[in-house]
């Protein structure tokens, strides 16, 4: 496992993104990169992982991107594979990408679960008060009780020495929802001032669905046959 960087910019921020509940992260992230002017400057490789590499109009998309946009001096991490059993790993390596380039803030992106199905609630985790003040006037509420699972979890449980800020967004469904990620999207545009309409995602809500939900299967198949090939070899 190692991190790939053609580019090192400077005291970004930088937002994560991975497959956890609702994919809210992963939806996400995807909609900045398509909607801010980014270039990939490296990737993360996990050779322990099956090789599955994706491809989307007829190009090559890397399990974990790493993606960058000058104008705002933001880095994202896309990741579009499943991640179980490598999550304490890739929270290290996002933790080393952030002290690497001495990032201003990393925010970790991820979903929650939604007792009322009318309502997409967003919130927030941070140590700094400073930085909480802000992200209240974006619109997010501050996290009183809550179970963060997966990388976003062990994010949280290794960020002793990197500025930290978590945001979630209430989802009802295991399955993708791109009105939880439109949530997020909103609340971002307004604590950064990225100037990204979410309009479009949740009008194309279905799109980003079925696109997101095919790449996560075909990576789900790629290590179920992986297994079994493994298992073949050992019997």
């Amino acid at each position: 496992m190692q991190i790939i960087l053609k580019k090192k910019p400077k005291n970004p921020r930088i937002i994560s993104g991975f497959p956890g509940f609702g994919l809210v992260g992963t939806i996400a992230t995807e909609f900045l990169i398509d909607h801010l002017k980014v270039e990939q400057i490296g990737k993360i490789t996990v050779e322990e992982m099956p090789a599955v590499v994706a491809i989307h109009n007829s190009k090559i998309v890397d399990p974990f991107g790493i993606f960058y946009d000058k104008k705002y001096n933001i880095v994202i991490v896309h990741a579009i594979v499943p991640t179980q059993g490598f999550e304490w790993k890739l929270a290290d390596f996002i933790m080393e990408l952030a002290t690497k380039l001495q990032t201003k803030e990393l925010i970790s992106l991820e979903g929650l679960a939604g007792s009322n199905p009318e309502e997409f609630k967003t919130f927030f985790y941070t140590k700094d008060k400073n930085r909480a003040e802000k992200v209240k006037k974006a619109g997010f509420e501050p996290l009183k009780d809550g179970i963060i699972m997966g990388v976003a979890g062990a994010i949280l449980m290794k960020s002793d020495s990197v500025p930290l800020t978590c945001i979630f967004s209430e989802t009802h469904t295991n399955l993708p929802d791109s009105k939880a990620a439109a949530k997020i999207i909103e609340g971002l545009d307004k604590y950064l001032g990225l100037k990204v309409n979410y309009e479009p995602l949740m009008q194309q809500a279905e799109t980003f669905e079925k696109k997101l939900q095919n790449l996560l299967k075909k990576g789900a198949e790629a290590t179920e046959l992986s297994e079994k090939k493994r298992m073949s070899y050992v019997g």
